[in-house]
């Protein structure tokens, strides 16, 4: 028997995404524009197979030919005729729709594999009587040879993404391990090159290390080229090693991204979009995240563009080791009525950032007010779509030039629309309080997330020159009063010093901002929640955090000790630290349930979350900014891993809670999303139902032109690594 978290249900959660009355109300020319932007949006999310680990792209070429054969309703009578019943053909469409929500075989959040629902036999069976099989018989047993094995297998290193002998990763060789991860960090570091765009490969040739850096460009040549100078390509002694730097990661893909891009710079509606896209065309061409950076300063300058996008390689969840930016491309159109409170919230930022609990010194010197907009997504291609963004991810843009914050208007209108008979964990009088509350509550808490969150804080840095951004001898560390003995140097960023923990600590960290500036009145105001509806928007918006906290705990891998899902560890971290308050502010008791099965329910007492609550979290708020601002990872990672960890001891057993929560956890939705055609001249919007059916459809029909040649490409990339996986 599979245990349940390892495959995905019948009866997932499956929605399409409305985007047809945004679309509509587009011009031509920005019609044409979005369109562009979504074929190379497209295209670049390919590039998550090839991340995702060794045979996602494998499978998902056997899934493609299969359904261009024949649609999932065609396809159902060669399943009957392949002994399948109704119900393992629903868990074949759901597996498919899974593989293409996910863009490969490991869940988007939590990481975790998922395998078909259905016996390994009935799989090949239903390959094996599939019109593409009578087309094509040696093709299709070929595709079905290279992945069958890894399809279903479950041993303990394939369970899940990781390093090492902890997991898959495909932004390493199969040999590499942490320390790997580490010592090419120090290279990196040495050459001034971001990890962002790279991959990993490390062979050994008469007993010394050798490892291949590969950047992911359109250009395969390595030599040093005009305005690419800055990527040092080559080879590179280091210490006892040798380091290649080579481009040519994904050659095909990021072609294609760049020919789209180009046709979508036409299109463009100002100098700042134009310029912006040159840069990310140079940026993908050559392998320079120099050049992405450049683009995303232009794309900051774009302000309240009626179609606003970003791609590239953007966030590093993925990567075990915190650097690795994994591919994602979006494209939307702002919704106006909604973002007039974001473009509130904005103004009114500098008023609230002094109400942080941290001192102003660790605050940015001046605030850069971002352009923040709820937007209708029409195209997100990646592994997953969040519910709010706060890009660029580069420390040294977001600190001295800015950002931009966006919330995902259609994508949070139907990813938390929550059952009552599916919330669990929440007494019987909470459960209507959250489903009525919950939108409103969270849309303030993406909001404060967002802006003021990822948005604060200041890191303290002595540049290349020796120069400082802070006076080292005014500026006193408030938890212990003594001055600042340490800061960033050099080319050090958050996400190089603070490497496998600087996710979630972030997302912590933004998180118990949304809590903290959610008590505040004039906040609460700007969403429209006023008296008894504003008391009501903060305790479920509490409420919600430390249910998510005990969710969390799906996340968590007890073999391993570890966390796979940066958001999650965080929200267990922040239940954690409001239990440690004390004083009946948190209550959380194991039980057994209507059903006889065991269960627990959590209870927040709404006259402490004030008081009790509010003081927590600007203890630990403070906390957390200091370790970052002053580039303490000994003493951040000592309190976060702390708080994040998962034992049987102490007043709550969490590791048999975690049962619990496995036992009655609800599967994550899946969208499904539109594509936009040229016809005449004009673009046209196609949509799809919200189903397994219409989600696969909708990924069969993403490339008319030359999906065959795009499969064929995507298996060669895989053949050409398969080595390094052994």
């Amino acid at each position: 028997m599979v245990d349940s978290q390892y495959y995905l249900p019948n009866d997932i959660g499956i929605s399409a995404l409305d985007c047809r009355e945004a679309f509509r109300l587009l011009s031509p020319k920005e019609q044409m524009y979005a369109h562009y932007l979504s074929r190379a949006s497209w295209y670049g999310g390919l590039i998550v197979l090839i991340q995702t680990s060794p045979e996602s792209a494998n499978i998902y070429v056997l899934l493609q030919k299969m359904f261009r054969a024949q649609a999932p309703q065609q396809l159902e009578a060669a399943a009957t005729a392949a002994g399948l019943s109704a119900e393992e053909y629903q868990a074949f469409l759901v597996y498919a729709a899974g593989l293409y929500a996910n863009m490969g075989n490991y869940k988007s959040f939590g990481d975790t594999k998922f395998i078909p629902n259905l016996p390994k036999e009935k799989f090949k069976a239903l390959v094996w009587e599939s019109l593409a099989f009578k087309q094509s018989p040696g093709d299709m047993e070929a595709l079905w040879g290279c992945c069958c094995e890894s399809l279903y297998s479950l041993e303990d290193k394939q369970k899940q993404l990781s390093l090492g002998e902890k997991g898959i990763s495909a932004y390493f060789s199969g040999n590499c391990c942490l320390e790997d991860a580490e010592f090419a960090q120090k290279f990196l570091d040495s050459k001034n090159l971001s990890a962002y765009n790279t991959r990993l490969f490390k062979t050994e040739i008469d007993g010394k290390r050798c490892y291949e850096v590969r950047l992911a460009s359109a250009e395969k040549d390595n030599c040093a080229v005009e305005g690419k100078s800055e990527v040092c390509c080559g080879k590179h002694e280091f210490e006892d090693a040798v380091f290649s730097v080579k481009r040519g990661d994904y050659a095909f893909l990021m072609e294609k991204v760049c020919q789209n891009l180009e046709k979508a710079k036409d299109c463009a509606a100002n100098d700042n979009q134009k310029r912006m896209l040159e840069e990310y065309i140079r940026s993908f061409t050559c392998g320079s995240v120099e050049a992405h950076k450049e683009g995303s300063r232009y794309w900051i300058k774009d302000k309240g563009p009626i179609v606003e996008s970003y791609i590239g390689f953007i966030e590093s969840y993925r990567d075990p080791f915190g650097s690795r930016g994994e591919f994602e491309g979006f494209v939307a159109v702002v919704n106006k009525a909604m973002s007039a409170r974001f473009a509130q919230l904005v103004s009114s930022a500098e008023d609230l950032l002094p109400e942080l609990p941290w001192p102003p010194a660790f605050e940015k010197d001046r605030f850069l007010k971002p352009d923040f907009t709820s937007l209708d997504v029409l195209t997100f291609a990646g592994s997953g779509i969040p519910a709010g963004i706060n890009i660029p991810n580069y420390d040294d843009i977001r600190q001295t030039e800015g950002f931009k914050n966006v919330s995902l208007g259609n994508v949070l209108a139907v990813a938390y629309a929550t059952q009552k008979d599916k919330l669990t964990f929440l007494e019987e009088n909470d459960k209507d309080l959250y489903i009525k509350w919950k939108g409103p509550s969270f849309e303030v808490q993406v909001g404060l997330h967002e802006l003021l969150g990822h948005g604060s804080g200041k890191l303290f840095v002595q540049d290349d020159k020796g120069k400082f951004n802070f006076d080292q001898t005014a500026v006193r560390n408030p938890e212990t009063g003594e001055l600042i003995s340490s800061w960033y140097k050099g080319s050090e960023t958050w996400d190089s010093k603070f490497s496998t923990i600087a996710s979630s600590y972030e997302e912590c960290r933004a998180e118990c901002v949304g809590l903290y500036l959610c008590l505040n009145k004039q906040v609460l105001s700007i969403f429209g929640n006023e008296g008894e509806d504003a008391e009501e928007v903060v305790y479920v918006n509490w409420l919600n955090m430390v249910r998510a906290g005990l969710l969390g705990l799906e996340f968590y891998t007890p073999e391993s000790k570890s966390w796979r899902q940066a958001h999650m560890q965080a929200r267990f971290v922040i239940l954690r630290v409001l239990l440690e308050a004390g004083e009946g502010l948190v209550g959380l008791k194991e039980c057994t349930g209507a059903d006889g099965r065991p269960d627990a329910v959590i209870t927040l007492d709404r006259s402490k979350i004030y008081t009790v609550g509010k003081s927590a979290i600007q203890r630990f708020l403070c906390k957390l900014q200091v370790h970052k601002s002053t580039a303490d990872v000994e003493g951040g990672r000592a309190l976060y891993e702390g708080y994040s960890a998962v034992t049987a001891d102490g007043t709550h057993n969490f590791l048999r809670l975690r049962e619990t929560v496995l036992l009655r956890k609800e599967a994550r939705k899946m969208f499904v999303q539109a594509n936009t055609y040229i016809k005449d001249d004009a673009v046209e919007l196609v949509e799809y139902e919200g189903s397994a059916a219409g989600l696969i459809q909708s990924f069969v029909e993403r490339f008319p032109d030359d999906a065959e040649n795009v499969e064929a490409q995507l298996l060669e990339m895989t053949c050409m690594d398969s080595s390094c996986w052994c």
